[in-house]
């Protein structure tokens, strides 16, 4: 099962076919191991990498904000990482060693929504002692992809006539 994951991590639009071929399983294994995987919650969700740069407009900006914040008594920073998360403009959210104790993946529309956020919503939650944001100039490699690497994209343009 892990092969057909990793695979999938690397290019989810890899057909149960060309899984079984480079896995050297049966077609109806993969399918099964698939569908189990999606049933189970391992396989979350599939997602595409835009390079909003080569399509010729900034969709929205990215932040990275570290975050020091007092645990609670019993919950320690998981309560606290709970109420950072339900916002809708937190793309990702880990938990630290060192001097932060989370770390919060932002995005907003531009520069001023993400420090409306910051000050607005984020610093102002009781047991947030500190806030450090750093917005992302530029992309060069998400996800394992890289952005901008001088190569025209595998997949055929799609024409509409």
């Amino acid at each position: 099962m892990i092969d057909i994951l990793r695979m999938l991590e690397q290019d989810a639009r890899l057909t149960p076919e060309q899984l079984a071929e480079r896995s050297g399983r049966p077609v109806e294994d993969v399918r099964q191991i698939v569908a189990d995987a999606e049933a189970r919650g391992i396989i979350r969700r599939y997602k595409a990498i835009i390079n909003w740069e080569r399509v010729g407009e900034d969709e929205t900006t990215n932040a990275f904000i570290e975050v020091k914040v007092t645990p609670q008594r019993e919950f320690g920073f998981d309560a606290m990482a709970e109420r950072i998360m339900r916002f809708s403009e937190v793309r990702s959210l880990y938990l630290l060693s060192g001097s932060y104790d989370l770390h919060v993946v932002l995005q907003g529309k531009d520069l001023r929504s993400i420090a409306n956020f910051v000050t607005s919503k984020l610093a102002t939650l009781e047991g947030v002692l500190n806030t450090t944001t750093h917005f992302v100039l530029k992309e060069y490699k998400v996800d394992g992809d890289i952005l901008d690497d001088g190569e025209e994209p595998d997949r055929l343009p799609i024409s509409l006539t």
